[in-house]
């Protein structure tokens, strides 16, 4: 169980749901050890966060443990899809724990495809890589695709801390739906789109300094803190969040920020509100953090 998630599932706010798929990583497997390790290393956390004056146990967040995966990729993210889709038409917010980036596409079309989906839903994503490729090695739900099928769903994908892709990837990346947001200007960053979002961090974000346990590491990176910082800035307006590509090859640095991650979004969404508010305040706010 993460820790603090001890709230009943019928009365959840938030749910916790392990997406431990390892099926496409292309350098150094181990995702799917990813959602245990997160917990395990979550587990020194204090209760209390000062930044909102809440503790995490009051907030009603439960975990559903880990959707089993298995070899087909595309039959696996169907499965998911409809776990996170009862996870929505409960009243809660599903907060998915990878496994491999490809788990992703799962939860974006969980919440575009629900009756009461959004008009306009941006994809804020933290990540290394751009992950508009066709396929990779041949295979289309390669975990370096995931940006590109969510935007069959999402209006538009925001990548921020991006630093490496293919030739082709930037040139998907300049047209008007995706904008690229470099290392060194993240820090500025704050939410200038209207609608509300899917939030999605990739762990390999970070520069390796911070999160060495990721499968394909890119130096030149972000700091925990700007990834803190911009996980509570959208936080209020998202419909669904995940951290991703954790695997079991560092000593906990990895996992420790993922779960400090997930931890900062409920605290920062469940001060909000209903996850619809205007992140302007919050934003504001992160910007004053120690």
């Amino acid at each position: 169980m993460f820790p603090g998630a001890r709230a009943d599932r019928t009365a959840a706010r938030y749910v916790v749901v392990g997406a431990p798929l390892d099926v496409s990583t292309t350098f150094q497997p181990g995702t799917r050890f990813g959602p245990d390790r997160v917990r395990r290393f979550s587990r020194t956390f204090d209760d209390y966060d000062h930044h909102t004056d809440s503790r995490f146990t009051d907030l009603s967040v439960h975990d559903a443990g880990d959707v089993h995966a298995w070899d087909d990729a595309g039959d696996y993210l169907q499965f998911l899809r409809g776990t996170l889709t009862d996870v929505l038409a409960d009243g809660a917010t599903p907060l998915l724990v990878g496994g491999e980036h490809t788990v992703t596409r799962a939860g974006v079309e969980a919440v575009t495809e629900r009756d009461d989906s959004p008009d306009d839903l941006t994809f804020v994503c933290l990540d290394a890589h751009l992950d508009l490729r066709e396929e990779y090695d041949g295979n289309p739900l390669s975990h370096a695709t995931v940006t590109r099928h969510v935007l069959d769903h999402a209006d538009r994908a925001v990548i921020l801390g991006a630093r490496t892709g293919s030739e082709a990837e930037w040139e998907r990346a300049s047209e008007p739906d995706v904008t690229v947001v470099p290392p060194s200007e993240v820090a500025d960053w704050t939410p200038d789109f209207d609608g509300q979002a899917y939030l999605s961090v990739d762990i390999d974000g970070a520069d390796p300094a911070f999160a060495p346990g990721t499968g394909t590491m890119e130096p030149f990176g972000l700091t925990s803190r700007e990834m803190h910082r911009v996980v509570r800035a959208v936080a209020p307006r998202a419909l669904g969040f995940d951290v991703v590509e954790v695997n079991d090859r560092d000593d906990g640095q990895a996992a420790t920020l993922a779960g400090k991650l997930l931890r900062a979004f409920v605290f920062a969404h469940a001060a909000a509100g209903d996850g619809t508010a205007d992140a302007e305040d919050e934003s504001v706010d992160a910007e004053r953090e120690p």
